[in-house]
């Protein structure tokens, strides 16, 4: 059963294509909406038919849409809210995809007019991949999707955004938008900020060549590199726009690498095993969760 007669997806890469696949498996809407700038995908979004219509103009695109998402880097909801502003219909809900919250909260609420639903949610889930070809229907399934609302938002229009996601597989969390961003910070943005500065340092090694590096990519490495190929204008602007959440989290990251460093100068072994085994239990309880499978070498096989 349709949730919302017309649907605006802004940004149709990886998260905003493959909730296009989800709605239209579902049946959603009844009309699904999209546009994105980048024409390159145009041809592509146009022939796997992810949208009934891809509009030409970014104001167009939110005319009578009953739910718009924006599914763009965060550092372009400022402008894009500024465009779409006058063309929102009254009683639409606006959504985000973005993995900050406040900053998006602050940045909508400049310009989202008083008589549209402003509830910004954070799906937990994507790959490194990016580009309408990338998604798949199933990305949300057995994922959180995070709803953030702000104080006095409407409750009728967060339960539907809630059925939204349940109905595109996601387990539903409401959350405070600041708490979000501490979360989020120490789960995903730290993790990426790390990879992506130890694939910077094994490349600028003097004493290993690049081709080393590759040729003998252990699977710590191997799976850096993976996180480390993630869009680079979703996370710039991910860090630019959590920045207070991140370097509280990379401080505490510091003290405790420099715990690491004291335990392995003075080989204090008991130390390191205490560490290690305690953290090993966190995997366990995310395989619990249900939040990735207890599956040898992350589920890769020789012949992949």
């Amino acid at each position: 059963m349709a949730l919302y007669n017309q649907i605006t997806i802004i940004g149709l890469g990886l998260i905003g294509s493959s909730m296009a696949r989800g709605i239209k498996e579902r049946g959603l809407t009844d009309k699904l909406i999209g546009f994105d700038n980048n024409k390159e995908y145009h041809s592509t979004i146009q022939s796997l038919e992810l949208v009934n219509d891809l509009a030409k103009t970014i104001e167009n695109s939110v005319e009578n849409s009953d739910l718009v998402i924006l599914a763009t880097p965060v550092g372009t909801y400022s402008e894009i809210s500024k465009k779409i502003a006058p063309s929102l219909k009254e009683g639409s809900t606006i959504t985000d995809v973005g993995s900050v919250k406040s900053s998006v909260l602050k940045m909508l609420s400049a310009h989202i007019p008083d008589h549209v639903h402003l509830i910004p949610a954070h799906p937990v889930a994507g790959t490194e991949q990016s580009g309408p070809k990338s998604g798949f229907s199933k990305l949300f399934h057995d994922r959180w999707a995070i709803i953030t609302p702000p104080e006095g938002a409407d409750k009728e229009a967060i339960e539907n955004l809630k059925q939204f996601w349940e109905a595109l597989g996601s387990n539903v969390e409401m959350m405070d938008p600041d708490h979000h961003d501490q979360v989020l910070a120490i789960t995903s943005h730290i993790p990426h900020l790390i990879a992506y500065n130890i694939v910077g340092t094994a490349r600028d090694l003097e004493t290993v060549t690049k081709s080393e590096v590759i040729k003998f990519s252990a699977g710590g490495f191997r799976d850096f590199t993976r996180i480390a190929a993630s869009n680079p204008t979703m996370w710039r602007d991910v860090f630019l726009n959590n920045k207070d959440a991140v370097l509280e989290m990379l401080g505490r990251f510091s003290e405790d690498l420099t715990a690491l460093q004291r335990a392995i100068r003075w080989e204090d072994g008991d130390a390191l095993y205490d560490m290690f085994e305690k953290t090993r239990r966190i995997r366990k309880q995310i395989i619990d969760a249900g939040q990735d499978e207890d599956v040898a070498d992350f589920g890769r096989h020789q012949d992949d």
